[in-house]
């Protein structure tokens, strides 16, 4: 695995979206690039990663591109391809970053699957340190008392040692894009790192996200399918 940074910015926040269950991470990490206007400082890959990448807007969408805000000193991992089979290599690189950067907190956030019907946007959080847990209540976001975690985050806990790890976990019934469970992360971020976002029009800014991402997402399918297609008529 290559993790390439032009700058190394010391004591950061770090936030990292992978796509998973109702792309929660993802939409997410894409409102707070466009929100705080963060500057790309670097990505990683690895080779096993499929050679795709794609345009939006005439702009090249890096597959796991990072970002920094120096404002609130954020360093954001934002992705559009998937990291299955490879949750272990991601969450070594990660955890080395960190502790290279002295990482002040490591945030996770995602999409769970709902157990019962949603009646409102609900949300959850677990940390392993002290102060995460009693800023977490008094914003009043409720603990995650049971359940299972897993790819890159569930990885993280395991390895991340003595970095103080906190963890957003936004109920979702949905496979496909889920924009309201986004705009949840996005207010309890708000609130527990004190972003200033504009809240009013939170839900129809992660609506054109999880349009942006849904097609993002399609043209990957669809290349990857022509590179297999590809693949096998040179076999054939």
């Amino acid at each position: 695995m290559k993790l390439k940074l032009k700058k190394k910015p010391k004591g950061v926040t770090i936030i990292e979206g992978f796509p998973g269950f109702g792309l929660v991470g993802t939409i997410t990490t894409e409102f707070l690039v466009e929100h705080l206007k963060a500057e790309i400082i670097g990505n990683f890959m690895f080779e096993e990663m499929p050679s795709i990448v794609a345009i939006h807007e005439s702009k090249l969408v890096h597959p796991m591109g990072i970002y920094y805000d120096k404002k609130y000193n954020l360093l954001i991992f934002h992705m559009v391809t998937t990291t299955q089979g490879y949750e272990w290599k991601v969450s070594e690189a990660l955890v080395d970053l960190a502790k290279e950067l002295k990482a002040k907190e490591l945030i996770s956030v995602e999409g769970v699957g709902a157990s019962s019907p949603l009646t409102e946007e609900k949300a959850f959080y677990f940390a392993n340190h002290a102060k995460g847990k009693k800023k977490f209540e008094k914003i009043g976001v409720t603990p995650l008392k049971e359940g299972i975690i897993m790819g890159v985050t569930a990885a993280l806990l395991l390895e991340v040692g003595n970095i103080p790890m906190s963890c957003i976990f936004a109920d979702t019934h949905s496979q496909f894009p889920d924009s309201k469970a986004a705009a949840r992360v996005i207010e309890i971020l708000d609130k527990y790192l004190g972003l200033k976002v504009d809240t009013a029009p939170l839900l129809k800014q992660a609506e054109k996200f999880e349009e942006k991402i849904k097609g993002l997402l399609q043209q990957s399918s669809i290349a990857r399918s022509q590179q297999e297609k590809k693949m096998m008529s040179y076999v054939g």
